[in-house]
């Protein structure tokens, strides 16, 4: 089970609609009972005075990010969306980073990739860290084979610490055995495997 602190941060990845919500374009099984995890997450680390921050996909209405403009992802989380909104059980406790605003991919809460040229740049995610000092992030939600897996790697590739709270993240599975190839990954890039703490 982890721990938080002041130099610590709680990542909550893309608990939005068409993630977490059965209804969702592009529902990750087992997203929506993710939320009561995540939650009780986000309420331990307040109590410690760790900072928690979330990311959310919020792209324009086409983009080479989706199948329809050459991508391989159905249109999902279309900025100003049902789709794009958190989840209505999803308790906010702190900022949030839109990722993917003007079309590129945005599966890592650190950067966005533009989905032609392969050119990446930052989201504002490492700043809001750096000014408050934090040196260790506690990465959950979805989904564990894309968008968690590349804030991991990212935050490691950063220099921070990394924790993945592996009973709150959920895979997309396009193949079988993704998600556990995802934190095969992570693992050996660095990433320390945690729990939630039972409230």
């Amino acid at each position: 089970m982890t721990t938080y602190d002041r130099r610590t941060a709680l990542l909550v990845v893309d608990v939005q609609n068409d993630f977490a919500d059965p209804g969702g374009a592009l529902f990750v099984r087992g997203g929506d009972g993710l939320v009561p995890i995540v939650n009780r997450a986000a309420w331990a680390a307040v109590r410690a005075s760790a900072f928690v921050a979330y990311t959310a996909d919020w792209h324009p209405e086409r983009t080479p990010h989706f199948a329809i403009d050459g991508g391989i992802w159905p249109v999902h989380c279309v900025g100003g969306t049902w789709g794009a909104a958190f989840h209505p059980d999803l308790e906010v406790v702190g900022p949030w980073v839109r990722k993917g605003t003007t079309g590129e991919d945005g599966y890592s809460g650190f950067t966005v990739r533009d989905p032609e040229s392969g050119e990446e740049r930052p989201t504002e995610l490492a700043e809001l860290l750096r000014v408050r000092g934090i040196e260790r992030v506690v990465v959950c939600g979805l989904a564990t084979d894309y968008c968690v897996q590349a804030t991991a790697l990212d935050g490691r590739r950063l220099g921070f610490e990394v924790e993945l709270l592996d009973d709150a993240v959920a895979a997309v599975e396009l193949a079988p055995g993704d998600g556990a190839a995802a934190i095969r990954a992570m693992i050996e890039a660095g990433v320390v495997l945690a729990r939630v703490a039972e409230s």
